[in-house]
């Protein structure tokens, strides 16, 4: 049975269309503004990342400044030792005067960098042939399982890893001494060993990628000029890998640097700089703060130096 609509009821029926259009939506306003204003955009992309840096990196870096020109004050009991926080330099004067505890950080600082240098060595030495092999050389299908070798490290856990070399280098029964009859033992040639391994990825795939970006082309010609494999590497691949080299140096030369669990695991009686000051935080909090601030200043040395040459420019 059918049914027809009043005069009033039909003129109501545009009101209510018009009620239920949807309305344009507040993103695609705001989408249109973005589009057009690049700065703006580029402004909101880059707030939370850079908050981030301000607040928890450089805020952490500022804390710890501060904390080192703090000192700790004994009350006149000399039983009890409390934090004095009014400004001081007494912490950094206790590392450069010339008593013989101040000789024992700086004899500390030494083997801490020299054990940074080696990693550094060891990892470029090594990880040259390899990523030139893998870039080269390699077929696409081995180029991948070796990648995944070299990475594959990473995804164990770093105490797995640690005493997982503990086991190895054991000189009272572990594998090196039972199958080789030769262990290097526990000491600083065991952590500098132990930190090589560790952080061979870092420098395998910064080589790695500038070798990949090294075009074919410039080895044929080297070739065809007569030049041999030496002068080829020395004259064409050497300079071009150089920023992968310094770049992947920059990762292998602070983790080594910032480094104490490992060495704790295998250095035995050997002691770095994250091993002095994680034992002076829970006495000494300033002056752990202070000699934290060492290996700071060094990277800084470092980073000013690899700009100089002009390396930092190129990466």
């Amino acid at each position: 049975m059918g049914f027809r609509l009043g005069r009033h009821q039909r003129q109501l029926i545009p009101i209510i269309h018009e009620s239920q259009s949807p309305k344009p939506l507040g993103r695609s306003r705001v989408a249109r503004i973005l589009a057009t204003r690049e700065r703006l955009r580029l402004a909101i992309e880059l707030t939370p990342p850079s908050a981030w840096m301000l607040i928890i990196y450089i805020g952490s870096l500022g804390a710890l400044i501060i904390t080192s020109l703090y000192s700790m004050q004994s009350d006149p009991t000399g039983l009890i030792t409390k934090l004095d926080t009014h400004f001081t330099a007494m912490n950094f004067r206790r590392l450069l005067t010339s008593d013989s505890l101040s000789s024992v950080y700086r004899t500390v600082t030494l083997r801490t960098v020299q054990s940074a240098v080696t990693v550094t060595t060891i990892d470029a030495i090594v990880a040259v042939p390899v990523a030139f092999y893998v870039a080269k050389v390699a077929s696409r299908w081995a180029r991948r399982g070796i990648i995944v070798a070299i990475t594959m490290p990473l995804w164990a856990g770093y105490l797995v890893k640690g005493y997982a070399w503990r086991s190895l280098l054991d000189p009272s029964g572990g594998a090196l001494r039972k199958f080789f009859g030769h262990t290097p033992g526990f000491g600083f040639a065991a952590s500098t060993l132990v930190l090589a391994y560790q952080w061979f990825p870092y420098m395998a795939i910064a080589v790695y990628a500038g070798l990949d970006r090294l075009p074919d082309s410039l080895l044929e010609a080297s070739t065809d000029l007569g030049a041999k494999a030496f002068r080829t590497f020395r004259s064409v691949v050497l300079p071009q890998i150089r920023p992968s080299l310094i770049a992947g140096s920059i990762f292998t030369f602070s983790l080594t640097l910032g480094d104490f669990y490992m060495n704790r695991i295998v250095g035995g009686t050997t002691e770095f700089i994250g091993n002095v000051i994680y034992r002076q935080f829970s006495v000494d909090a300033p002056f752990a703060a202070a000699f934290a601030v060492v290996p700071i200043v060094i990277m800084v040395v470092y980073l000013l130096g690899a700009r100089a040459a002009g390396a930092l420019e190129e990466l």
